[in-house]
């Protein structure tokens, strides 16, 4: 563990303070797992993103032919279709 010192306005350390013990957490604990679930989110993130880039694009037309129907393409009815 590493300790690091922030400084924070008066009403805002109150708020921490009172929201980590709502929580049954010291402050230090309490802001720990609130800055882990924030990189979680980013690591997240950051792999759908490669993973989306990572996919190629497929043509849906190879010229002169028709288009495909809208629920060829997508996993929900149309608009109005119900």
């Amino acid at each position: 563990m590493k300790n690091v010192t922030i400084t924070l306005p008066e009403d805002l350390a109150r708020w921490l303070r009172v929201r980590a013990a709502e929580n049954e957490r010291s402050v230090s604990r309490w802001v720990a797992e609130l800055l882990d679930g924030v990189r979680c989110q980013e690591d997240n993130y950051e792999a759908a993103m490669q993973h989306a880039l990572s996919i190629q694009p497929e043509r849906l037309n190879d010229g002169g032919k028709p288009y495909p129907p809208r629920n060829a393409l997508y996993d929900r009815p149309a608009p109005g279709s119900r």
